[in-house]
């Protein structure tokens, strides 16, 4: 995919994904999230480049200084990845991101050990992390769940899940009440916590 029509990708996703979203130009010029993953493209072309890791590091530090968001070079991410909001978002260096993910503000994707090891989460397509959620781990979100905010996960999720809590607990989405990729803290709110 040619740079242009990858820039057009993201551009397009911003605005299918935010509401708020007014034009191209004007969210090329204002989003952190897509400052923030067009940066990362960068660094994880140079990190895979030995002689330029330090290169790498030291941009994505200055692009965690101007977004507020934290992408290490060596993260892997796919396609039509959106971050809204973004202040506070950090990936580590072996999370992996699926294809049409989303995440919101305070997200953080991290390790749960010192070991030179897959430290960070693996992230399906189509996943929904919401504001605060922490993934922590090598564990797997499965394609089409949805983390609802403030959540801690530490174990795995399956797929077409809802995870809450903390510690996080899932149960699979009802799809005929709950929507792709929506957010609404009410549809993940278990009706046994209020009886």
């Amino acid at each position: 995919m040619s740079f242009l029509a990858r820039l057009h990708e993201d551009l397009q996703t911003a605005r299918e994904h935010d509401p708020a979203a007014r034009g191209s130009l004007e969210n090329g010029l204002v989003y952190s999230g897509l400052h923030a993953i067009w940066v990362h493209r960068l660094t994880h072309r140079m990190w895979a480049r030995p002689g330029l890791r330090f290169p790498a590091r030291l941009l994505a530090q200055l692009a965690r200084a101007a977004t507020g968001i934290e992408i290490h070079p060596a993260a892997t991410i796919g396609r039509r990845f959106f971050i809204d909001h973004g202040m506070g978002v950090v990936i580590g260096g072996t999370a992996e991101i699926g294809e049409d993910v989303m995440l919101y503000q305070g997200v953080t994707l991290g390790g749960r050990s010192l070991e030179k090891v897959k430290r960070h989460p693996t992230i399906g397509d189509r996943v929904t992390i919401g504001a605060g959620a922490k993934v922590l781990g090598p564990i797997t979100i499965g394609a089409g769940s949805a983390i609802g905010a403030n959540a801690v996960v530490v174990k795995d999720t399956p797929p077409d899940s809802i995870a809450t809590g903390i510690p996080a607990t899932y149960r699979h989405r009802d799809s005929a009440r709950e929507t792709l990729p929506a957010v609404d803290p009410a549809e993940y709110i278990d009706p046994a916590l209020y009886i």
